[in-house]
């Protein structure tokens, strides 16, 4: 035994829950499989000594893996997914492939076919390394029951560190059940931080923004992740630097800082002379890395800042790069630009702050619409006044949450969650549950379309068996709204886009125990919602939208 290890001795699963203790895991999200039913033996007896482990069943492997990476996301801890052998792992491989392009934090369990029938058929073997290997940092089979704490040691601790994402276990059915014993961890806070970035790097960087007339900082995911939400806005409000942001850097800049700039996009990406990148790829929700140009003008140099060196973009042209702890990035930034070196941005930010007060004008107008039936943009003119500070809005769909990518702007931090660049549906109701889970004092939101409800409403029967109150916001245009336009665009027709016209997936809700109503007229969406948050039940209020009223987008993604 050595000063940070405790010697353990137990079945496999026991050592296993004991590490993933070690690392801040107390949930355990599951659908029920003899493969690793150890787990759940090792949940049970780590509660009764005391060390408690909540096991959450959901009604679909995928809302499970889905949970565990929002959990990730929510409280930078790795979530964690035991998946019963065959089918239970792959049927979680979408949420691994979604952690894995959004920098997510979990961890993966799979259960697996003995090692003792191995070769010759047993229910559900297969080799699950090669399905998983693609879309995880890190894959590995623990052959023996001795192997477990040392393998779960090192998947938990590529989960969380620099760039995060989800790893994979799995131990064979006969020795999960056999007794082993191993040192289980004693994990620091500050565990995952990423490497000191370099000094001459951030000084080049400090010296372009010096000399930039029009800088503009993204923010995006990473910085949450990396927890540098507090050094970013610290620099952005010393430097004055107009700011946008995308997936979980929503709330870094507050909804409403006069630097937030998102509502001001077009007008700063295109006008700017120095785009300077945190955290996010250079993917196509950033034009692939290519910024200014407006009106004629010449394109903008680009700076790109990641939590480790393979993050940062090689098929971009860039002006500078660095890479590691993110926090030292800004403070490091801050402080090499000291007062006699930071540009005077007075004038591009008021000229930014009048676009974003015209667009807060021109949207004011939908945000009312009158329209029937009900423009999307109405919801969310009755949404947003109700949510909290501290809400969390989880996105799941396609059309009617570029909505609310427009309008919603959270006012803190680790608030907001959407499925990122891997733009998989079905997410939405595992992260709910996920939400629900590690934000008790909180509102939580679940925007869904129709087409996306479809992946995972079962899974409200989730909340209501485990008391998690959700309110699900519905815009219900009866089609796959994000293919209909566009195949209409490109053919003049559509196909395989309509789904059942006015489908009351509110009665879906309310069978499987939780509640809701269907909105038809704009006036009673805001009487809707304030009955959903306040039932103290999974809620659904269902409203049926134009389904004409198509958000209007720049890049198909391609």
């Amino acid at each position: 035994m050595t000063p940070d290890h405790a010697e353990l001795a137990g079945h496999a699963g026991q050592l296993a829950v004991a590490v993933a203790q070690a690392h801040g895991v107390d949930t355990m999200f599951t659908l029920s499989g003899a493969h690793v039913f150890p787990m759940y033996d090792g949940a049970v007896k780590a509660t009764e000594e005391g060390r408690p482990m909540r096991l959450v069943d959901v009604r679909h492997e995928q809302t499970a893996a889905f949970a565990a990476e929002a959990t990730g996301k929510l409280t930078r801890v790795p979530g964690l997914a035991v998946l019963t052998a065959g089918p239970g792992v792959t049927n979680g491989v979408s949420a691994m492939a979604q952690a894995r392009f959004s920098g997510s934090p979990m961890v993966v369990v799979g259960g697996r076919a003995p090692n003792n029938r191995w070769g010759s058929g047993a229910l559900q073997e297969i080799d699950h390394l090669p399905i998983v290997g693609p879309v995880t940092k890190h894959a590995a089979t623990l052959m023996t029951a001795n192997d477990v704490a040392a393998g779960f040691h090192d998947a938990f601790t590529a989960a969380r560190s620099s760039h995060r994402g989800p790893t994979y276990v799995d131990v064979p059915l006969d020795e999960f059940f056999n007794v082993g014993t191993g040192l289980v961890p004693t994990v620091g806070a500050d565990a995952g931080r990423g490497a000191e970035p370099d000094s001459d790097a951030i000084d080049r960087i400090a010296g372009l923004i010096a000399g930039a007339v029009h800088p503009l900082l993204i923010l995006g995911t990473d910085v949450w992740a990396d927890g540098a939400e507090e050094a970013a806005l610290r620099f952005v409000e010393a430097i004055g630097v107009p700011a946008i942001t995308n997936g979980m850097g929503r709330g870094v800049i507050p909804g409403g800082h006069p630097l937030l700039v998102t509502k001001a996009r077009g007008a700063a990406i295109g006008g700017a002379d120095l785009v300077v990148v945190v955290g996010t790829p250079l993917d196509f929700r950033l034009g692939f890395g290519v910024f200014g140009g407006k009106d004629g003008g010449e394109p903008a140099q680009v700076v790109h800042i990641a939590d480790s060196p393979d993050q940062v973009a090689t098929h971009a042209a860039l002006a500078a790069s660095v890479s590691g702890d993110l926090t030292a990035v800004f403070d490091g930034l801050q402080k090499a630009l000291d007062p006699g070196a930071r540009p005077d941005l007075s004038g591009w930010v008021s000229g930014l702050r009048d676009t974003v007060a015209a667009t807060n004008a021109r949207d004011a107008e939908l945000l009312q619409a009158e329209a029937d039936p009900v423009h999307p943009a109405r919801i969310y003119g009755e949404l947003v006044p109700r949510l909290a500070d501290d809400a969390v809005v989880i996105g799941d769909g396609g059309d009617f949450v570029s909505f609310a990518g427009k309008f919603v702007e959270p006012k803190r931090p680790g608030c907001w969650l959407d499925p990122g660049p891997y733009g998989c549906l079905g997410a939405g109701l595992g992260a709910a549950i996920g939400a629900r889970i590690a934000r008790p004092s909180s509102q939580v939101v679940l925007l869904l379309g129709d087409g996306a409800a479809g992946f995972s409403l079962m899974d409200v029967d989730t909340l209501v068996r485990h008391n998690l109150p959700v309110v699900m916001v519905m815009g219900n245009n009866s089609a796959w709204g994000l293919e209909k336009g566009p195949m209409q665009m490109l053919y003049g027709y559509d196909v395989v886009a309509d789904l059942a016209p006015r489908t009351a997936y509110d009665s879906v809700v309310s069978a499987l125990g939780g509640a809701g109503e269907t909105v038809t007229d704009p006036k009673q969406i805001g009487p809707a919602l304030d009955r959903a948050f306040a039932a103290g039940a999974p809620y659904l209020v269902n409203v049926i939208t134009d389904v004409n009223a198509a958000y209007p987008r720049n890049t198909l993604g391609i």
